[in-house]
């Protein structure tokens, strides 16, 4: 029957979850074009205004594994719904405020909520579902949707906001967050085998598990077991400067600290969005690199990579775009989250059947370098007047993060480590093979 079939669902599949990364990648890319408007309009330091960005990363981070456990629970289809809803509310309800703490309660928490469901473990889910032959390529391009949101919505929300203000920007990406939930209902699929097929380059079909119950209790309890191993540490330590050194400073930051060279609030956000583009470029090629080579190795060559790049950076910012931003915005873009094909890998590598889950604690901490990141750059800036000496940390920290993705290579050739899964799962023994 799947002989005859012209596109396995899988891509399908594939596709409605990249919509949706696209989606929730909308208000993920404001804070940096919204940090000097709401500082201008309510007079709130940039350290505040950064604290809310860092509760959202926050958030976002430590919802991911909880939300790879519902997705086992309730379905992709309900979870990543509710997740659109949360963001549009959060985002609409933005133009309302007039207090911090409530900047705190809609863009921190709502939207952190929202976007920390839909963030890579639902990526991991998906692929571990649907992908065993390009899976690694697959996983680089769902990725990328992140990147493809800030590419789409970073230049229009600039110009949203300085045409019409904030608020409308705001309520531009709570529409388009609501516009994809439609899509999701009727197209994303929960596992091949509700339409009797394997997933795609599996030579037969594979039961679905039967939902899991206690999802918070195989969250934690994946954590429990996966921090008794020092593979865990090794990823989470590395991923956790990898998201001080995107989301966190870049991110939030690389906007205002244009601005503060003189460069138009518009030119700094294209510029950030021209990362995105190539962004997109590097994670496929490294969801591509990672079917192919040691993603030990990747992970080495992609943070020593960074960390140079971000050490010149500071002497590189003018109130116009000269050619050498223009190649580290290139450079940089390509390694944005280049990082994250090998890492999932490596979760599944080293955690077989609850590798996902795993991945989306590897990927809470990576949230909370961002946090730290965005909360410790507005303080740096508000302290010092600048943003050099943040950027010099970052580089430092970039080539300790390739350090810690070597050390993995150890384990080589060693036993897989085993972190059983409450529910019953569809593997032979606890490494999950390809």
């Amino acid at each position: 029957m799947t002989r005859h079939r012209r596109l396995h669902p899988a891509w399908i599949v594939a596709a409605v979850a990249f919509v949706a990364l696209v989606g929730a990648a909308g208000f993920r890319a404001t804070p940096s074009v919204l940090l000097h408007p709401l500082h201008a309009e309510f007079r709130w330091p940039l350290a505040t205004i950064s604290a809310a960005v860092s509760v959202n990363l926050l958030l976002y981070g430590l919802t991911a594994p909880f939300a790879a456990a519902l997705m086992d629970r309730f379905g992709i289809r309900r979870v990543v719904a509710v997740a659109l809803l949360l963001v549009a509310a959060g985002s609409g309800l933005t133009v309302f405020m007039t207090a911090s703490w409530q900047l705190i309660l809609c863009w921190g928490v709502l939207v952190g909520l929202g976007t920390g469901s839909m963030a890579l473990a639902f990526v991991a889910t998906v692929t571990g579902r649907w992908f065993v032959r390009r899976r690694g390529l697959v996983t680089g391009v769902l990725t990328a949707g992140g990147a493809a949101g800030q590419l789409v919505f970073l230049p229009l929300l600039a110009v949203l906001v300085r045409e019409h203000g904030w608020r409308v920007a705001a309520l531009v990406v709570a529409a388009a967050a609501l516009a994809v939930v439609p899509l999701v209902a009727w197209l994303l699929r929960e596992h091949p085998a509700d339409l009797g097929l394997p997933p795609y380059g599996a030579p037969e079909v594979v039961p679905a598990a039967p939902p899991a119950g206690g999802a918070a209790a195989r969250a934690v309890g994946a954590l429990a077991q996966a921090a008794r191993t020092r593979p865990f540490w090794l990823l989470a330590g590395g991923f956790a400067i990898c998201g001080a050194t995107t989301n966190g400073l870049v991110g939030t930051h690389f906007v205002p600290a244009a601005h503060d060279h003189g460069m138009p609030q518009t030119t700094a956000a294209g510029l950030l969005a021209l990362v995105g583009l190539f962004d997109i470029v590097g994670t496929i090629a490294s969801g591509w690199l990672t079917d192919r080579v040691d993603s030990r190795l990747l992970l080495g060559a992609y943070y020593a990579l960074r960390g140079g790049s971000l050490l010149v950076l500071p002497g590189l910012f003018a109130a116009t775009t000269e050619p050498s931003m223009l190649v580290f915005v290139i450079f940089y873009g390509l390694d944005w989250v280049a990082t994250v094909p090998p890492t999932v890998a490596l979760c599944r590598e080293y955690f077989g059947a609850a590798g996902a889950v795993v991945f989306g604690w590897v990927f809470a901490a990576h949230q909370v370098g961002a946090a730290l990141a965005a909360t410790g750059a507005g303080l740096v800036r508000d302290r010092l007047g600048d943003y050099a000496l943040a950027w010099y940390a970052a580089g430092a920290l970039s080539i300790g993060a390739a350090v810690l993705s070597l050390l993995l290579r150890g384990r080589r050739g060693g036993p897989p480590v085993a972190v059983p899964v409450p529910a019953p799962a569809v593997a032979t023994g606890w490494r999950y093979r390809d």
